[in-house]
């Protein structure tokens, strides 16, 4: 019979793949981006969230501070790298203006990133406190990010229309949900389970609405849509992301 630990690693690495995934999602608007050397409408903010989220989880998911969760680690990690790349390209061709606000937001990130980290090692000195602390940060800021859908929910509602509600993110985001829940409840880690959950239950409601829309909705001739991630991405795995406003939420535990 498969043990506890053994099936968590299974989840965890089920989740590390749907969680890669949904990093990937925004590929098509940085190619965009690539091809006409210049960012049009497009903000830096859903990514620069997204890299905030994922040091989070990076730093809560290391042995000094959550043990045995190297799953959390492993993708977080990953999402910094294509955070980070995502972010080279946008400030690659963005203006001088959009340039210097990134810069801005990057330095205090950073300066808040180390403030947690100085603040919790010289201050906590036992696993628990440290957990805690960073896990209450990851919580806060991975649950915000699940809730940057419910504008787009909204306006699914009102115009009776999925257009800007992909059935496909809708449905990993969903997944990924579901898969970090279920890690997080096997071996029972309340910080992980708090912004899956809700991810999934988020997920579970676009689903939901796809279904009470879907056949209302006008049918166009085929149009480019631009996957961006959603303000926030939240969860071990929670790289969240979102089309048009659906997320792709990443609350990674990562």
């Amino acid at each position: 019979m498969i043990s506890p630990d053994a099936a968590r690693n299974v989840v965890g690495i089920i989740g590390n793949v749907i969680s890669f995934g949904l990093f990937l999602s925004p590929v098509p608007t940085f190619w965009r981006i690539c091809k006409r050397k210049d960012v049009e409408q497009f903000k830096a903010d859903p990514y620069l969230a997204t890299l905030l989220n994922c040091m989070l989880w990076v730093f809560y998911g290391i042995p000094i501070v959550h043990p045995n969760s190297i799953l959390v680690v492993t993708i977080n990690g990953i999402g910094l790298i294509v955070e980070g790349t995502y972010l080279f390209i946008f400030f690659l061709y963005s203006p001088n203006k959009k340039r210097l606000r990134m810069l801005a937001v990057l330095g205090v990130e950073l300066v808040f990133m180390l403030a947690v980290i100085l603040g919790v090692l010289l201050s906590a000195h036992t696993h628990k406190k440290r957990s805690m602390i960073v896990g209450i940060l990851c919580v806060f800021f991975g649950s915000i990010m699940y809730f940057s859908p419910l504008t787009i929910m909204g306006k699914v509602i009102k115009t009776k229309s999925v257009e800007y509600m992909p059935f496909f993110l809708s449905l990993v985001c969903f997944l990924n949900g579901v898969c970090w829940t279920a890690y997080a409840l096997i071996r029972f880690d309340i910080y992980v389970t708090i912004p899956n959950g809700l991810g999934a239950i988020f997920g579970a409601i676009q689903l939901i609405l796809y279904a009470c829309y879907y056949r209302t909705t006008p049918k166009k001739t085929k149009a480019a849509k631009d996957v961006e991630m959603p303000s926030v991405i939240s969860g071990p795995g929670a790289a969240a992301t979102a089309s048009g406003g659906s997320v792709v939420s990443v609350t990674v535990e990562r």
